[in-house]
């Protein structure tokens, strides 16, 4: 088997999660500068096989694309045009943010690291990986 990539798309940064090759556990991978990310992904799937990625898709309260759903699908078509044979799946990020910061709580952190969003960033991407493992 291969490996599954969540991807937490950001403006300013991305965060990124990926499975094992069992496809059972989700673990963060890091978070990347979102003007490098479309490299880092042709690097990183050079190396590991990865069958799949996995992507945030923000919807409002009331079920209607978030404004940063814009930035998405720019960039979907860029990630297409430069890895067209990994296909990819959108998955709900509602409250993913949120989530990730009261996971930073309960796991101990101090508030220090928990103003790091860049962690924040990685762990949404891990949520949301870990939503579709769950539904799959």
């Amino acid at each position: 088997m291969a490996r599954i990539l969540a991807i937490d798309y950001g403006l300013k940064r991305t965060g990124l999660a990926v499975t094992d090759e069992l496809q059972i556990i989700a673990s963060g991978l890091t978070t990347v500068h979102t003007e490098d990310l479309i490299s880092y992904l042709k690097e990183y799937t050079s190396k590991e096989k990865t069958e799949l990625f996995i992507i945030g898709k923000p919807k409002q309260m009331d079920n209607t694309d978030s404004e940063s759903e814009v930035l998405i699908q720019g960039f979907l078509k860029k990630l297409a045009s430069a890895i067209p044979e990994i296909p990819v799946k959108r998955i709900d990020e509602r409250f993913t943010s949120k989530l990730a910061f009261q996971t930073m709580i309960d796991s101990g952190l101090k508030k220090k690291q928990r103003r790091n969003k860049a962690l924040v960033d990685e762990i949404s991407a891990t949520i949301i990986l870990q939503t579709y493992l769950y539904a799959k």
